[in-house]
This record gives structure tokens, C-alpha cells and sequence, in this order.
């Protein structure tokens, strides 16, 4: 099949609660839309990149720009079998994963609706329904964290992940095992620790956490490997892992128990089904991490967490968790048991609300054959 047409939408959309981490505090998210047009079909990813270089190196002005100059034309007007091919001509482009992922991403949805199959499938997923869980921000208020917490484990969700920084942790994960006792908890420390902290990790270590995500710096497998060894809780690397070969070393050191795979910060779908094999192989359980995605991100999300070795909730919750009006019809929901339907319709298998997503673009660039 031929690529003819790609199509870069920048969007903004206000979020309905403002989202803190040990980086920053976020009231909206400004990011790309990819449409791949071919065979009278469009694909559609998502680039998760944010506005500001503090998850990682990669803002959406970067990965515009690496869209614009370099990556369009190893897409426009090609002739494809499979998206790994592109997989493997992106690999050329040092990084730059979530440009990368945006496009990939609606390169792998076109694909899945030109063979007529769902996105899950052409993964290689199995799952009829993928298990939920929520990530919470940092919240100067414990009762209100207390009130959120309280809601959402009614709602359902099957994991509470809480942000956490220096002077916002130990405390508040004692007080929610207090209030809350043995629901599924962990905490997500975007690299905001050292080893000089490991006395505050011993206290954790206490609180029978399902794991704690990137504690140490957020290009590290070494000093993690150190503090594995000196805990009983499981470490997990989410800014760490940026493709296989890091999801390689990081298992061979022994740097964690487990791997969170966010499709964007690992470079696409085809990047992020090989390191869960290479997981799936060494025993190391993955789940998939959420980047405030709209829901065409949340669909890829959906898809990806298909596969067999994604054995924790993730962070894909419903769209009205975030929005107040999503760009996708109807919005991705959740059960009462936590659990999100896999749709059985092609590609992603959501419609485009088109008046929504008119509506929230502030800049379009179209590249043609």
C-alpha cells in the first residue's frame, strides 16, 4: 500500500484537573495528531510529546520539526508492506521517539484498516478487555487525595498510582495505606530521588508497594540495580527505557522487577512490541504507562496493552477522566469492574469526532506524493 498524504495537526485541550508531578504542574496539554492517507483510508496516531523538556529531551516545537524536515519524507509517497519497514528506516533518526511513535502510530492504524482487522490484532494481542488502573497527581490537600482515591477505587479502578516528590512521600503513601489498607498501590517518583535517599526507600520498602517507578535519574540502569538489590519492593524504569536494547541491559544488570512501556518514549508500536517479548521471555511483568493522551493515544494504549505480558493495569483510563470533550467517538470508557472493552472494529476501531477535533487544532500541515 502507498502512503499519499500526511497530515500534522497541532491541538490544545484543557484538562479538567490540573495534573502535578515531581516536575511540574499541568492544566493543559498542547501535541500532534498524525493522519497517514492511503488507499482511500487515514491512519491516526498520536505524538505524546509535551510542550516543555521536563519528562524528556522531546517537546512538540522538536518533534514538529523532526516531522516536518526528516521523517515525512521517508513516509510521503511509499510503498509499504508492513509499518516495521518504517521501523526500521526511522532507526536511522537518532531518538527523537516520539516524533517517531506519532507517525508510526498512524502508519500501524492505516495498516489494520487496509487488512480489515483490529489494531489489537495486528499487534498480535489476544484480549477481549484490558485491565484499568489511575495515576494521581500531587495534591497539596490529603484529603483530597483521600477523596480521589476514595472515588475512583469505587469506580473500579484496579491500581492507584500516586505522584510523589521530596517532601510529598513517605507520609502520604503511610497515610493511604492507613485510610485505605491493602488496595493495589505504588508510586511514581519521576526521577526525583537519589541513593542518597535510600533510608527513605527502606521506609517504603515497609508498605508492601506493587512497585516504585523511576526513583533515580531518569537516563539510569546503573544506581537502580543498586537500589533493587537493597529493596524487596519491585523497581520499575519508565524514563530509562527508551528502546530494546536498554529494556536488555536494564534486565541483564537486574535495575528492576518490572517495565513500564509508554509507546512514545520507546519509539513506536514496533519498538514497544519487541521489548514485550524480550520482557515476556525474562519473567519481567510490563504494563503500559499513560502520557495525558488524547483518546486516539489512549486507543493505541488500548491496543498494545492486548498483548500477554502487559499483566498490570495500566494508566489508560476513560477520556472523561481527563476531558471534558474528547476527539474520538464514542469515548474510550471503563466498567464497573475496571476493565476497557477491545473494540472489534479495524485500525483503532474509534470514529473521529471531527467537530471536536476541528475544534481543538491551532495548526495543520499537509504533505502530499
Amino acid at each position: 500500500m502507498k502512503v499519499e498524504k500526511l497530515v500534522i495537526r497541532k491541538l490544545s485541550m484543557d484538562l479538567k484537573h490540573p495534573f502535578e508531578t515531581s516536575f511540574m504542574t499541568q492544566t493543559n496539554r498542547t501535541f500532534m495528531i498524525i493522519e497517514a492517507h492511503g488507499e482511500g483510508l487515514v491512519g491516526y496516531g498520536e505524538c505524546v510529546a509535551t510542550a516543555y523538556p521536563y519528562y524528556s529531551e522531546e517537546t512538540v516545537s522538536t518533534a514538529y520539526s523532526i516531522i516536518d524536515e526528516f521523517l515525512s519524507k521517508l513516509v510521503v509517497g511509499k510503498d509499504f508492506d508492513h509499518p516495521d519497514e518504517f521501523n526500521e528506516q526511522f532507526a536511522r533518526i537518532k531518538r527523537n521517539n516520539m516524533a517517531k511513535a506519532g507517525v508510526e502510530g498512524a502508519l500501524w492504524d492505516l495498516y489494520a484498516k487496509f487488512k480489515g482487522i483490529t489494531l489489537a490484532e495486528a499487534l498480535g494481542g489476544k484480549k477481549k478487555e484490558v485491565a484499568v488502573g489511575v495515576s494521581l497527581g500531587i495534591e497539596e490537600d490529603i484529603e483530597v487525595l483521600f477523596d480521589r482515591i476514595d472515588q475512583h477505587l469505587k469506580d473500579g479502578f484496579q491500581k492507584i498510582k500516586v505522584k510523589i516528590k521530596p517532601g510529598k512521600d513517605i507520609e502520604v503513601l503511610r497515610a493511604i495505606r492507613e485510610r485505605f489498607g491493602d488496595i493495589n498501590l505504588m508510586a511514581d517518583a519521576n526521577s526525583a530521588y537519589s541513593l542518597a535517599d535510600l533510608p527513605l526507600f527502606k521506609e517504603m520498602d515497609k508498605l508492601d508497594l506493587m512497585m516504585i517507578e523511576q526513583p533515580l535519574e531518569h537516563d539510569d540502569i546503573v544506581d537502580h540495580r543498586k537500589l533493587q538489590s537493597e529493596l524487596k519492593t519491585p523497581i520499575c524504569l519508565d524514563e530509562s527505557i527508551h528502546s530494546y536494547d536498554d529494556a536488555r541491559r536494564a534486565i541483564e544488570l537486574g535495575s528492576c522487577k518490572v517495565i513500564n512501556i509508554k509507546i512514545g518514549r520507546v519509539g513506536g508500536l514496533s519498538e514497544a512490541v519487541a521489548i514485550h517479548d524480550l520482557c515476556q521471555k525474562h519473567n519481567i511483568p510490563v504494563w503500559c504507562g499513560g502520557m495525558l493522551e488524547s483518546g486516539i493515544g489512549r486507543a493505541h494504549n488500548i491496543a498494545i496493552t492486548t498483548l500477554a505480558n502487559f499483566t498490570i493495569p495500566g494508566d489508560t483510563s476513560p477520556s472523561s477522566r481527563y476531558w471534558h470533550e474528547d476527539i474520538i467517538e464514542p469515548e474510550v470508557i471503563m466498567n464497573k469492574h475496571g476493565n476497557i472493552a477491545v473494540t472489534d472494529k479495524p485500525g483503532i476501531g474509534y470514529d473521529i469526532n471531527e467537530e471536536n477535533l476541528k475544534k481543538f487544532t491551532i495548526d495543520t500541515k499537509v504533505y502530499k506524493a
